[in-house]
């Protein structure tokens, strides 16, 4: 037996190793995204090397949220892939509730390949208007939450609210052409009272993407700010 099934007696790894020894049909894999366990998962997710047709499409991105981690990073990356390989299977993946949610999720690699996902997807009208108002809504209510803490909230509950607010600015990044400037700057003014130097920089780097006057204020204050890597996106 591959010594590598032997690695800590773990079934799940068991699994995976010996999935990786077989050959699957790309019916297999697709089978196995809809009604497999973790690893076949996980597995058929970064074994899939193509999608055929809106059902398929279906399946994958039904397992980008609401399942084990180790599923929507897989998912993530695969999708990431195949968009950045052939940007014609966008209209296969049309869901952008679903890619809003996951702009945010708990795992910060899987944000970071979904907003990547997103900055393909939003050629597409109806995605990029219907992903948009989601985020903007996202924002608000991780502004609703921060306003209600008060100082004996434990950190994690608190930084929950600002790795939200911190992925949901960077998706925002992909809209300033898109948004209202009103409401772009109202929530951009927000955020910059926040004291985590991170969203600051975020703020920082969705400026240097204006060109409207309206932004001058907020420019300047950010240039002046007491955090060296915010004042360093303008240099």
């Amino acid at each position: 037996m591959n010594s590598c099934l032997d690695k800590n007696n773990n079934p799940d790894f068991i699994l995976a190793c010996e999935l990786f020894e077989k050959k699957f049909s790309h019916s297999d894999l697709i089978d196995m995204l809809k009604n497999g366990g973790i690893p076949e998962k996980q597995f058929s997710a970064l074994k899939l090397d193509v999608l055929n047709n809106v059902e398929e499409g279906k399946i994958l991105i039904s397992n980008l949220t609401g399942c084990d981690g180790k599923i929507r990073e897989a998912v993530a990356l695969k999708i990431n892939q195949l968009l950045t390989a052939d940007n014609s299977i966008a209209d296969l993946l049309i869901y952008p509730e679903i890619f809003a949610s996951a702009s945010i999720d708990i795992n910060a690699n899987i944000c970071r390949l979904v907003i990547d996902s997103v900055s393909i997807l939003k050629q597409n009208k109806k995605f990029s208007e219907i992903y948009l108002n989601k985020i903007v809504l996202l924002i608000t209510e991780a502004f609703d939450e921060i306003d209600k803490f008060i100082f004996k909230d434990k950190k994690y509950v608190i930084n929950k609210q600002l790795f939200k607010l911190y992925w949901c600015l960077d998706a925002l990044k992909l809209f300033v052409n898109d948004i209202e400037e009103n409401i772009l700057l109202k929530i951009l003014e927000r955020a910059s009272e926040e004291k985590e130097y991170t969203i600051r920089e975020k703020i920082a780097q969705i400026c240097t993407l204006t060109t409207s006057d309206a932004f001058a204020p907020l420019i300047n204050k950010l240039k002046n700010d007491e955090n060296y890597y915010v004042k360093a996106v303008f240099s």
